[in-house]
């Protein structure tokens, strides 16, 4: 009852009046030569509280053609050919963004600039409940501004736009996308269809469905890493030294599976409608949506383990024990949520009232085989409130309110986080000042969270005692940015930070096994707050036909809380640990983009961008933080003439040598793909065609921000087609 009543009082917020609201998210209808990001006079953002805001640090905008070749099953894969971006590619079915090496807690997922109230962020095996089919916009922010979403968005924030509550009223009445898309590496087939109508000339409705489906992947090699075949292959031979030929064909079998990733498949399917009151004093919308995915957890060999049927005495030990792991693990995610967005236009000093609320009814399962082995449920509250000020002399800026709450609880034999309620709240304010060359901008937040739980593990004993656990956080960030504008198109500044985050429920509370990472993790309840100093360097603009964006970056952190493996094992499960030290992060990330021929409209063009980043993070003794993405360089070259354009791309990753302790190392990689694009009914139209060919040689590819890297690569050859139909 309390989310019902947070979410009524907060619309009650949005009432009095209403304002014709600017469709923010303007479509890029070319895929010529392409840059992650807008120059400095171009930058439209659409994220609450930033759209009429510079932003000193770079941003990059993935919308139009790029989105609909690139688009995937979930976000993370979708945006990894933007600078400074992986993935943690866990499954075909959860994928996280991962910015500048930073994932998990340090990376805020938003949707409409709030947050994703899934999940996601607490472990890499659940997956994302954002539907890119349906999405029309994706926003990668960066710098000072992130403050307004949170402590959690040290590493930075991705907003996802889709117009599930409408921001303006559509041309002629009506507007309608539909996206098809079909994958040969896991058969892949979904669509998405968005419809908005107008009801009256100020009311605007919106229905939106999407369904996809996909087999298991095809990979370009043997599923095990080399190390991993290593040691199936020493298992084998041993097992059959000792006689045990059945032992030896099962490990035989493992080392030489190639072509097919066994339990990767996925089923997603989305349902969503809006309605919204525009015009020219505000505007108020709410919205509904239904998330339902299931897919498969590839398995870790060796990660079978053992647990005792509580209800029989310790006679029948040897009878009652069984083996979990031996049966596919797949997780069923459904999510309920509702939300509000309003406006009111005021004047003056303050140009605008603007409120955003979201309440979310989740649960995943993750099951062993048709067995249900542990339900994951959580109810959250996310609402904003915001004041947005005029520009007045080159002054602008956001104040405002956040508050956050979520009840979590995991119900089953594996519930390796006992039941938690955490409560955030924070004030924040992002203010910007236009000196003419030179710029400032400056970001305060305050923010107070409290963890709590009755039946929390007080100290790391496995047979330890529990008890009532209540902890409360405060946290003070702030950032400061500084511009210069070397001409009327290129700019330099420098950007410092400083950011405080609460550790999680997760990172406090974890203390078991969990079937669908299949490792037995462990927290700490006596964690502190983790503190970081962060300076930023760049360089971004245009001149003549190159358009370039750099960023060179540093983040020392106190107390910072990472997941390691100890070597040990419980239960015949390997031990992750959370852990906290100190530790020091260096990047440099950017993108560079040229015009070589430029035809004009109608005529032949040719472009070509490079795009490139590094990260370099160790923790205090000097070891390597785990799972830190490699130096990558991707170069590109476009084509176009009329309604065609084409586009091959090279991608590069080295070896990653830098390896924590028991993690290992991951080879080099190099894809290559290709796409040809065709609008059917005229070059500057949204709708398209497009044709594409994905690691076109087939080759075995992992990613190092992967916690399944050894077990499960990255997909073989994939031919494509995607199409998108907008009128």
């Amino acid at each position: 009852m309390k989310f019902t009543a947070l979410l009524l009082a907060t619309s009650v917020l949005a009432a009095p009046a209403f304002a014709q609201t600017s469709d923010h998210a303007e479509r890029d209808r070319s895929s010529r030569n392409p840059v992650h990001g807008e120059t400095v006079d171009e930058v439209v953002i659409s994220a609450p509280g930033l759209e009429r805001l510079d932003l000193l640090a770079g941003t990059s905008v993935i919308t139009g053609d790029e989105l609909v070749r690139d688009i995937r099953g979930q976000i993370g894969e979708s945006l990894t050919q933007v600078p400074g971006v992986s993935a943690t590619s866990f499954s075909p079915g959860a994928s996280r963004p991962v910015l500048r090496g930073f994932q998990g807690e340090r990376v805020r997922v938003l949707t409409d600039g709030l947050g994703t109230l899934d999940v996601s962020n607490t472990s890499t095996d659940h997956a994302v409940s954002i539907e890119p089919l349906t999405a029309e916009r994706i926003e990668v922010l960066r710098g000072p501004a992130v403050l307004l979403f949170g402590s959690q968005a040290i590493g930075g924030a991705v907003n996802v736009l889709d117009r599930r509550i409408p921001r303006a009223v559509p041309e002629n009445g009506f507007h309608i996308d539909a996206i098809g898309a079909y994958g040969s590496a896991a058969d892949e087939r979904g669509g998405g269809v968005a419809v908005d109508f107008a009801i009256t000339p100020q009311i605007v409705a919106h229905i939106d469905g999407s369904y996809r489906k996909s087999d298991d992947l095809r990979v370009g090699g043997y599923v095990l890493s080399d190390t991993l075949r290593e040691e199936q292959l020493h298992i084998a031979e041993h097992e059959a030294e000792e006689g045990h030929a059945e032992e030896a064909a099962e490990a035989l079998e493992l080392a030489n599976q190639r072509g097919r990733l066994p339990n990767s498949g996925t089923r997603t399917y989305t349902l969503g409608g809006g309605i919204a009151l525009i015009n020219e004093g505000g505007s108020l919308g709410f919205s509904a949506g239904y998330y339902d995915t299931r897919y498969g957890i590839p398995a870790r060999p060796g990660a079978e383990h053992h647990h005792e049927d509580e209800d029989h005495d310790d006679e029948d030990h040897d009878h009652d024990e069984h083996a979990h792991g031996e049966e596919p693990v797949t997780i069923g995610l459904k999510q309920f949520r509702a939300d509000v967005r309003g406006e009111v236009k005021i004047g003056g000093f303050i140009d605008a009232l603007r409120v955003r609320a979201g309440y979310s009814d989740y649960e995943h399962t993750e099951f062993e085989g048709d067995e249900v082995g542990t339900v994951f449920s959580a109810e959250g509250f996310e609402g904003r409130l915001e004041l947005v000020q005029a520009n007045r002399n080159g002054w602008r800026g956001v104040t405002g309110f956040q508050g956050f709450t979520r009840d979590f609880a995991a119900v089953g034999a594996e519930a390796f986080v006992p039941q938690n309620v955490t409560d955030q709240y924070g004030f924040f304010t992002l203010q910007e000042v236009d000196l003419g060359a030179i710029g400032v901008e400056g970001a305060l937040r305050y923010e107070h969270t409290r963890v709590r739980s009755n039946d929390v593990k007080l100290d790391l004993d496995e047979d330890g005692p529990t008890g009532a656990f209540d902890r409360r956080f405060d946290a003070f960030s702030g950032a400061i940015g500084l511009s210069y504008a070397v001409t009327s198109s290129v700019k330099i500044g420098v950007n410092a930070s400083r950011a405080v985050r609460a550790p999680s429920a997760e990172e406090l509370f974890s203390n078991g096994p969990h079937i669908a990472t299949q490792a037995y993790e462990v927290g700490n309840p006596n964690f502190r707050t983790e503190k970081s100093w962060g300076g930023e360097l760049y360089a971004r603009g245009a001149t003549g036909p190159l358009r370039f964006q750099i960023a060179g970056y540093a983040n020392w952190f106190d107390d910072y809380i990472y997941e390691v493996a100890t070597g040990d094992e419980i239960d015949e499960l390997p031990v992750f640990e959370y852990r906290q030290a100190g530790a020091r992060y260096l990047g440099i990330e950017g993108e560079v983009s040229t015009t070589f021929i430029d035809g004009g409209e109608g005529g032949f063009s040719l472009g070509g961008n490079l795009v490139a980043d590094y990260v370099n993070a160790r923790l205090e003794d000097g070891s390597a933080v785990p799972r830190i993405p490699p130096f990558r360089v991707l170069a590109g070259i476009d084509a176009s003439q009329g309604a065609f354009g084409g586009r091959v791309e090279v991608e590069h990753a080295v070896r990653q040598t830098r390896v924590a302790a028991f993690e290992t190392e991951t080879p080099a990689f190099t894809l290559v793909n290709a796409s040809v694009t065709w609008h059917p009914l005229g070059e500057k139209r949204e709708t398209a065609i497009i044709l594409s060919a994905n690691n076109i040689f087939d080759v075995d590819a992992r990613r190092h921000a992967s916690f399944t890297k050894d077990f499960a690569p990255l997909p073989g050859r994939d031919i494509r087609v995607s199409a998108r139909l907008s009128f």
